[in-house]
């Protein structure tokens, strides 16, 4: 019986001896999110405690992960601050952003050793989720590259190689009344009639300084800032004044050796060269000499291989989209914009 009265005596004291203030509070982490976007994303981390403190605590953080702290986010703190009376605290992370495509980026936030509490939970990852995006695997940005959704170059805004062909030429105009007036000026002039189009399949180019001649002549030089865009289209005319919209292409007129092209209905080649007077590209006129009185196309537009019958231009008229046009400078066949 005193054995036991003795142990009882024992145990009191001992919860007697023990104070409420020497049990630590449980401290949790956790996170307004667990995805964070690296276009302006923000979350917010808290740290709560089961209990209020009667004192400032400061309790270390640590980032660690895949992303970089000060390259691809920034924090307020280094430590959670959690003031007296109060049982949480809280810092922010914010994320930066930059134009590099990468896989998923992640922060580590853990609670670093602490006297003052016990961490329950002591760690938080969250992802950073790139915005970047390159939908033609080429490497570069969407938001940078002319031709998202081709690959193309640096050097060419994400497009691929600047590719230049003529689409359409018209040698010989219809001398039936204005039936021949392609440049749209009012009155059928055969010189100022003929025309070339141009259409660049690549990368914006810039033809600054090219120029077009024949066996005889440069026929055209053409003036600095004559940009061509991917897809676009350029004009030029052999004179006159041009009128009309013709599809939003670029349209010149010949400013060359007797301000005309003089593309001869017997037989001629026309030759582009670039501004190192380099050959860029030819165009024959001597198979298609038969004095059509319209336009040769390519058929398709843009087609840049010749069918079964070997055939890559053909007779402007006679194709079923043009519905009898003698020509279409600037425009598809059917008279539509090629953008």
């Amino acid at each position: 019986m005193k054995i036991r009265l003795l142990f009882l005596l024992a145990f009191l004291f001992t919860l007697q001896s023990c104070d409420t203030d020497d049990i630590l509070p449980a401290l949790t982490l956790t996170s307004s999110t667990n995805e964070l976007s690296e276009n302006q994303g923000m979350i917010t981390i808290t740290a709560s405690l089961n209990s209020e403190l009667d004192q400032e605590i400061a309790i270390p953080i640590s980032f660690s992960g895949t992303a970089t702290l000060n390259e691809d986010y920034v924090t307020t703190e280094t430590s959670l601050i959690i003031p007296s009376g109060n049982s949480s605290g809280s810092l922010t992370i914010s994320s930066m952003q930059d134009e590099d495509i990468e896989d998923i980026e992640t922060i580590i936030i853990s609670v670093e050793n602490q006297d003052d509490v016990i961490a329950i939970s002591s760690s938080i990852t969250i992802s950073i989720l790139d915005d970047d995006s390159d939908s033609d695997g080429d490497g570069i940005n969407d938001s940078d590259d002319d031709c998202p959704n081709e690959a193309g170059l640096p050097e060419y805004n994400g497009c691929s190689q600047p590719l230049l062909i003529i689409n359409e030429v018209l040698y010989d105009p219809s001398n039936q009344g204005l039936d021949g007036d392609a440049n749209g000026d009012g009155q059928y002039v055969h010189d100022d009639d003929e025309f070339i189009e141009f259409v660049n399949l690549g990368g914006t180019l810039d033809i600054s300084g090219y120029t077009i001649s024949d066996a005889d002549a440069i026929r055209h030089t053409f003036p600095a800032g004559t940009i061509i865009q991917s897809n676009g289209v350029l004009v030029l005319f052999g004179g006159g004044t041009p009128t009309g919209d013709f599809g939003g292409a670029n349209v010149q007129v010949a400013n060359g050796f007797e301000n005309r092209l003089n593309l001869n209905n017997s037989g001629d080649v026309a030759t582009l060269h670039n501004a190192n007077g380099e050959v860029v590209l030819t165009f024959d006129i001597e198979p298609f000499s038969n004095n059509p009185n319209e336009s040769y196309t390519r058929y398709p537009d843009l087609n840049l291989d010749p069918g079964a019958d070997g055939i890559l231009f053909y007779q402007h008229a006679g194709i079923g989209e043009a519905l009898g046009a003698l020509f279409s400078p600037g425009t598809k066949i059917d008279g539509t914009n090629f953008n």
